[in-house]
């Protein structure tokens, strides 16, 4: 057997480990669908509640924000406990969170369920994130999270569908009701074939970073998304982000300083991968608004049915689906490059052409953009992101996927905070205008802002994103091989710890 073959041999992927994958992803796959639901519930939960816009998006904002504070610890959760272990508690706090959601009778318990369900999702999708990194080798990862990205797309284009059908005939919480027999069913499955992937580490748990970790992403958060319901001089508002931001400080301080820190930030001294963050964080704190304004829009101001809500936001989901394998493969065969530039471009002029709806604009307008957009974030989002994680060493992997998923939490909560708040402002403004036109002027500044922020990242990706893919693929025999953490031996031991 020839070198190369030899490789070949240890890049092998068993279909053990081709099953560890699906089940992540389909616990990925439950964690996103939770997210995209909401969407068309989100005017029947104002209703319901008799609540306002700006409160309405704690219900977004919350799930964020736990998320936030979950997603820095995950590098040392994933270091520290077997994925037997994270996925069973992850999930488990998931369906726990699920059935709150459903029974609510008050809009406080149903952010209390939030909290519960943001807690697994943190952990759900950064296994998804790392677990085929550390199977599949470097030269194929792009093609590998271009596969995943298939499965993960399908939650956005069925979510809103189905959502919105459940909520027209039998009301917003038979949406959560369903998801949990699904839920159940992945977590009896993964009960029998999940097996464990990586080493364990047993790092040093350091509890004064978690403290600041808390303090710092959840002061930032709180203060930022209760901006639009208290105002920005509010004692509560300007305090939380002071605290946030004292907290940041000394947090990061503190990591760089620790033999064995909570969040390995040293990953950042990679100037591809804190590109890659940067441009990641900036995108998602484009679009994270978008969530919220758009069934807004489609309800408020064009007058139309939750169910006719998800239909319209399928198509968009749908061309992820259909991209999400070939942005792998083009960026295996390319590099990021040239794939981020376009996506970025059609995400940035998509936004744009959205910042002049009105209560006049055909949906064919609509659902042209809507697509553009999605497919400007399939393009633009995969590929940077697997550009910047392979610039790591594998023992960097689930920290440096810990740090992109924190940018795009804090990213998001705080672009979805700020800018739902000038879109209230805006509609109070012109208000002698109509319900239906003061709302179109607030959604229309809203997507005007989101267009400005989505093209800092464009102009980031051109001037440092580059293509690095044969750097890659040359990387030094151990690194190559670190992949096959997942070894036969120790993925039939992995059931027991």
């Amino acid at each position: 057997m020839n070198e190369q073959q030899l490789v070949a041999e240890q890049h092998k992927v068993t279909r053990k480990e081709i099953t560890v994958i699906g089940i992540v992803l389909a616990g990925a796959f439950l964690a996103i669908l939770n997210q995209t639901v909401l969407s068309p519930a989100l005017p029947k939960l104002m209703d319901a509640f008799s609540i306002s816009a700006g409160t309405a998006q704690w219900v977004t904002s919350i799930y964020m924000l736990v998320n936030g504070i979950m997603v820095p610890i995950t590098g040392f959760l994933i270091d520290r406990f077997s994925t037997r272990k994270l996925f069973f508690v992850s999930l488990i706090s998931f369906i726990v969170g699920t059935a709150l959601c459903a029974g609510a009778q008050t809009f406080e318990l149903l952010i209390v369920g939030r909290v519960l369900q943001a807690a697994g999702a943190g952990v759900q999708l950064p296994l998804v994130g790392v677990v085929p990194m550390l199977i599949f080798p470097p030269e194929k990862r792009g093609t590998a999270m271009g596969m995943a990205g298939i499965v993960m797309s399908c939650a956005p284009a069925a979510g809103p569908v189905l959502a919105g059908g459940i909520i027209d005939a039998w009301g917003w919480r038979m949406m959560f009701w369903a998801m949990i027999p699904l839920a159940i069913l992945v977590l009896a499955v993964s009960f029998f074939l999940l097996t464990n992937v990586g080493e364990l580490k047993r790092p040093h748990l350091d509890v004064p970073s978690i403290v600041l970790s808390t303090f710092a992403f959840g002061g930032l958060l709180y203060g930022f998304s209760s901006a639009s319901t208290l105002g920005w001089g509010n004692a509560v508002v300007v305090g939380s982000i002071a605290v946030g931001v004292v907290s940041l400080a000394w947090f990061v301080r503190r990591q760089l300083h620790l033999d064995e820190p909570l969040l390995q930030l040293r990953a950042l001294k990679t100037p591809t991968f804190a590109y890659s963050a940067v441009i990641v964080t900036v995108v998602n704190s484009a679009l994270a608004v978008g969530s919220v304004i758009l069934p807004i829009y489609l309800q408020n101001v064009l007058g139309l049915t939750a169910f006719e809500t998800g239909i319209l936001m399928t198509p968009g989901a749908v061309s992820t689906i259909f991209l999400s394998p070939i942005s792998g493969m083009l960026f295996d065969k390319f590099g990021p490059r040239v794939i981020a530039i376009v996506g970025l471009t059609g995400l940035t002029a998509s936004l744009a052409a959205l910042s002049f709806v009105d209560d006049k604009t055909t949906v064919a307008y609509l659902v042209a953009f809507y697509v553009i957009q999605s497919s400007g974030l399939t393009l633009a989002n995969m590929p940077v992101t697997t550009w910047g994680i392979n610039a790591l060493p594998n023992d960097m992997i689930a920290h440096g996927n810990a740090i992109s998923n924190t940018g795009r939490q804090v990213g998001g909560a705080v672009s979805t905070a700020l800018i739902v708040t000038v879109m209230t402002m805006v509609t109070a403004a012109n208000a002698e205008a109509g319900p239906v036109a003061s709302t179109a002027a607030g959604i229309d500044v809203a997507y005007g802002i989101s267009a400005a922020v989505a093209a800092i990242a464009l102009i980031v990706a051109v001037l440092k994103v580059h293509n690095t893919k044969k750097r890659a693929v040359a990387t030094p025999a151990p690194q190559a091989e670190a992949p096959r953490a997942v070894d036969l031996e120790e993925a039939r031991e992995g059931a027991g710890r």
